[in-house]
């Protein structure tokens, strides 16, 4: 993934490595500081270098992830195109005729590898003598085309996935989806319904779903048979109908190759086609499924990288947190080096290259468990994504990685490791040499230069007035960080008339409650495909917050002073385990952050999937709004019509409500103008008050309720409908349109466009969506059955249907009759509510999925307090032994250093628990990325109270190895030696 980013990640690596080099060789007398210190410390090296892989490991992870899921969707043009790159397709034979003899110059044009001509039809089949009973498959595309062509169309740039013989009369070729489904081999028998006319074939031989053995209309995957030639022509004639008629074309080069002459050879298709250019569909498929693929590896890819961005943050704040532990130790040491006239610029090199050789160590091992993590996600993402359809033909997931996302996540997370530590190194070099050496305590310090005053000042002013445009244009980044920044740059003035803890309080207060309300007064930042602003709102509630509390320590532990006053070893050892949080903040505040930023995003995630989960019941009432089953058939085949049956035949008593869906094949204008190319759509005509019921989000300012939008459906020919997933791009949900706006519908097949307005947005538009394999990349839209008929004529055709199930009637029970009394009509009957309740599941599945991804921070946030507790241990040596001295008992000790790991973790979790779920609830009040969850806002006790129990026993059994050791030291050689 991202390989625009790899020059300037590999280039920044390189620099900062390069520097640290020459510094080494250079300056021995640094390198021996920086090497010395690595072999003392081995036990500390080794955490430290922990927390650096499972930051490496997270970035690789989830650049992996996003590489197997770009492959993952490019793998479908493999499967379904193949050499094909433009396809014609024509409803009319004789169109269809005129486009071959058009098209058939352009075989010896340089760009082109081949054109190819097929029929294709609508299908069923079946197994009778399958080995449970007949096997059948509803939805086959049966084909008509010469195999050895097929086998020679695109050769040059590699195989077609269709070779071998045409089959003779009374022989068939099937794919190996439709043979799995089938359960049959070559040399058994099928019979097919064509235009609902069985016939019986035997299976001549049968081909993997590769190229054209894969090829269909748009579907992921697609059950194709192959037939002798002139089967499917007498087939249609008997029916008095006609196939489709579809020419393919195949440009020069490979699969992927062949992609960049997509432009230039379907102007010379349009061109060539002359006057049939209206008369036919000329479309892209393998430039759309392409780009696709790199829309949702990125997307999702990025999903998964803004969730694991906390957990680097953790890790970097581990480091930060290491460092300012290390320079607290050899304080004295530092000061003597100082005081024999090392500079500082050396003591910043020798911290930064001791810093360089642990995250050097960690890059290795972080990228190898990285790409484990990136297989365990893929291997789970693989059952979700099954199921994340309206047909239940969703992703089908390949693991993949990819040089480029190793070498950016490898080098991403040395950048980070080093610039944290520099950034670190350079501060804890600032000291006053004689307290150093004396070990005497900081004194308060200097107020704000002259200097840092007027620039801090000058910033906050720019920072406010660019604030208010970005505010007011709800601008998703700059909503957040530059009214945040503005109070932050405002400190140095503050801190010259007002207390330093009154200072840090207020600002601190104020950046967290406007992280926590913008959203409510500015709703539409979240109308972004962007996750920064994900990041930026997380860290800055959680690193604000703890600021605060880490302040005002005192005031929240007043509650405890009676226990901790107590004249006994347990209050004895309260005291020592409040104290030391209380006397080192920063430290304490880089360890609670690291566990407040992980609680806030687990809880958060796990009050999205609560919101979703609560939400299902309204949800299957706004998709169904009574209806229990939507219809689709082949409207061509002869023979029963499923709608008079369940109208007035022997399925009458079983159904309450029959509603006719017209539907026709269409192209759409993205109305939230997010793309250019046009929109593969269904285009669904509902009869006159045929529909009230189903609800709307959005409605046209002058239509008061939701039956007034579909009788204005009846009387408008220019209005539509459409769902909030209309053009998704993928990522979060938001408001990219609204009723009002406008999009250009136009057929494919004549050319013909109208100009539409959204007259309503719906809750829910699964009840519309195709069952015909490419939900997910057709989108609905809804228009009155007169408006439709009247703009895509013939192609538009009675297909579908909404069906009201009679009180106590199965509706799973009359979906497995109607399709097997209905089978040569290819009719799929789907029970909607099940639908919604799969998807809803998926959804779920999903949620717990980046929640498993996330613990990993969680996991860096326990290495930190364990590193926390055994420097702690060394550093406060001396003061356990005159401790042991006086009489304190060795498990008092244990125990102060178990209350003190259990009191950070607990406070942690406990406020990023807190920030979690209010920030949730806010969230969910105004923000429209929650638009359709309408079942209350439910707190998930159990779960949050799972968390941090958890969290709180992992961490203190970090914890008991170090106050293990502490209890053990020997109080006369604690207080002679420093080590």
């Amino acid at each position: 993934m991202y390989p625009n980013l790899l020059p300037l990640v590999l280039g920044s690596a390189a620099a900062a490595l390069l520097a640290l080099l020459l510094l080494a060789v250079r300056q021995p007398v640094v390198r021996r500081l920086a090497l010395r210190q690595v072999a003392r410390r081995r036990t500390e090296a080794a955490l430290v270098v922990t927390g650096s892989v499972l930051g490496t490991a997270i970035i690789v992870g989830a650049l992996v992830v996003g590489d197997t899921l770009n492959f993952s969707v490019r793998q479908q043009a493999y499967r379904t195109l193949g050499p094909l790159d433009e396809r014609i397709v024509a409803t009319d034979p004789a169109v269809g005729r005129d486009v071959t003899d058009r098209l058939q110059p352009l075989t010896a044009d340089p760009d082109v590898d081949g054109v190819l001509t097929a029929q294709v039809a609508q299908a069923a089949a079946a197994n009778p003598r399958g080995a449970g009973g007949t096997v059948a498959e509803p939805r086959v595309l049966a084909w008509q085309t010469d195999l050895d062509a097929a086998g020679r169309f695109g050769a040059a740039g590699g195989d077609s996935g269709l070779h071998g013989p045409t089959p003779l009369p009374g022989q068939v070729v099937l794919n190996a989806p439709l043979a799995h489904s089938l359960h049959v081999g070559s040399g058994q028998m099928i019979t097919l319904y064509l235009y609902g006319q069985a016939v019986d074939y035997r299976v001549e031989r049968v081909v993997a779903q590769q190229g054209l053995a894969g090829a269909g209309l748009g579907g992921r995957q697609n059950r194709d048979v192959f037939l002798p030639p002139g089967a499917l022509d007498a087939a249609s004639r008997a029916a008095g109908t006609q196939p489709l008629s579809v020419t393919m074309v195949s440009n020069r080069g490979g699969v992927e190759t062949g992609d960049r002459l997509t432009d230039t050879v379907t102007a010379k298709v349009r061109t060539a086609l002359g006057p049939d250019t209206g008369r036919a569909a000329v479309e892209t498929p393998k430039h759309t499924v392409l780009v696709e693929a790199q829309r949702t590896g990125d997307v999702l890819g990025a999903l998964f990288l803004m969730i694991g961005s906390f957990s680097i943050i953790a890790g970097a704040l581990l480091l930060v947190n290491v460092f300012v532990m290390l320079a607290e130790e050899r304080k004295p040491q530092l000061g003597m080096l100082r005081a024999v006239g090392l500079k500082r610029s050396r003591l910043v090199g020798s911290f930064t290259l001791e810093g360089a050789v642990y995250a050097l160590a960690a890059t290795v091992p972080g990228v190898a468990i990285g790409v484990g993590v990136g297989w365990g996600v893929a291997l789970i993402a693989a059952q979700i994504f099954r199921g994340w359809s309206v047909d239940g033909g969703g992703l089908s997931i390949v693991f993949a990685m990819t040089p480029t996302s190793l070498l950016n996540g490898a080098a991403t997370g040395l950048v980070i490791a080093l610039a944290a530590i520099a950034a670190t190194s350079a501060r804890i070099s600032r000291f006053n040499i004689i307290a150093a050496i004396r070990e005497q305590p900081a004194g308060p310090g200097r107020g704000p230069r002259r200097r840092l005053l007027v620039v801090a000042t000058a910033l906050a002013v720019l920072c406010a007035l660019a604030a208010v445009p970005a505010v007011a244009r709800s601008q998703a980044e700059q909503t957040y960080l530059l009214p945040a920044l503005a109070v932050l740059c405002a400190v140095p003035a503050a801190l010259r008339v007002l207390p330093r803890r009154a200072v840090t309080s207020v600002a601190a207060g104020l950046v967290l409650v406007w992280s926590l309300t913008a959203s409510v007064l500015r709703p539409r930042v979240f109308d972004t495909p962007s996750m920064a602003v994900y990041v930026i709102l997380g860290s800055l509630a959680a690193f604000s917050a703890v600021i605060l509390v880490s302040e005002n320590q005192q005031a929240l532990l007043r509650p405890l002073r009676r226990v901790m006053a107590r004249p006994t070893q347990q209050g004895l050892a309260l005291r020592l385990a409040a104290a030391y949080p209380l006397a080192k903040r920063f430290r304490t505040g880089s360890t609670l952050v690291m566990y407040t930023l992980i609680a806030l995003v687990l809880v958060l995630l796990t009050e999205i999937s609560g919101l979703v989960n609560a939400s299902v019941g309204q949800a299957t009432r706004d998709a169904t709004a009574g209806y229990t089953l939507k219809l689709d058939y082949n409207p061509q085949a002869v023979g029963g019509d499923p709608l008079a049956a369940l109208r007035t035949g022997p399925l009458a008593a079983q159904t309450a409500a029959v509603t006719p869906l017209l539907d026709a094949r269409g192209q759409s204008t993205d109305p939230g103008h997010r793309t250019t190319r046009p929109l593969d759509t269904a285009v669904v005509g509902v009869p006159d008050g045929a529909v009230t019921g189903i609800a709307f989000r959005d409605r046209l300012p002058g239509l008061p309720d939701d039956p007034a939008v579909w009788q204005a459906l009846a009387t408008h020919p220019q209005y539509v409908v459409v769902d909030n997933f209309f053009g998704s791009t993928g990522g979060p949900a938001g408001k990219y349109f609204a009723p009002g706006d406008t999009l250009t519908l136009t057929d494919p097949g004549t050319g013909r466009s109208e100009q539409k307005t959204i007259a309503g947005v719906l809750k829910s538009g699964l009840a519309f969506y195709p069952a015909n394999g490419n939900s997910a990349t057709v989108y609905p839209v809804i228009a009155g059955e007169r408006s439709v008929a009247q703009q895509f004529g013939a192609d538009a055709r009675t297909a579908g249907a909404l069906v009201r199930t009679a009180p106590g009637v199965s509706p799973e029970a009359l979906a497995g009759r109607l399709q097997g009394e209905y089978l040569p009509a290819s009719l799929v009957a789907s029970p909607i509510a099940s639908d919604v309740h799969r998807l809803f599941a998926a959804d779920t599945a999903f949620f717990k999925l980046m929640q498993g991804f996330l613990a990993l921070g969680l996991l860096i946030g326990i290495t930190g307090l364990g590193v926390v507790m055994v420097r702690a241990v060394r550093e406060r040596r001396r003061t356990i032994g005159v401790l042991r001295a006086l009489g304190c008992q060795a498990r008092t000790v244990e125990r102060s250093f178990l209350w003190e790991s259990g009191f950070i973790a607990l406070e942690g979790v406990l406020l990023g628990s807190f920030l979690g779920v209010l920030t949730t609830w806010l969230m969910y009040q105004k923000s429209s990325a929650f638009t359709g969850l309408e079942g209350g806002f439910p707190i998930e006790w159990g779960p949050v109270l799972a968390l941090a129990g958890v969290t709180l026993a992992a961490s203190l059994l970090a914890a008991l190895g170090p106050a293990r050791h502490a209890a053990r030291i020997r109080p006369a050689l604690a207080v002679r030696l420093s080590d």
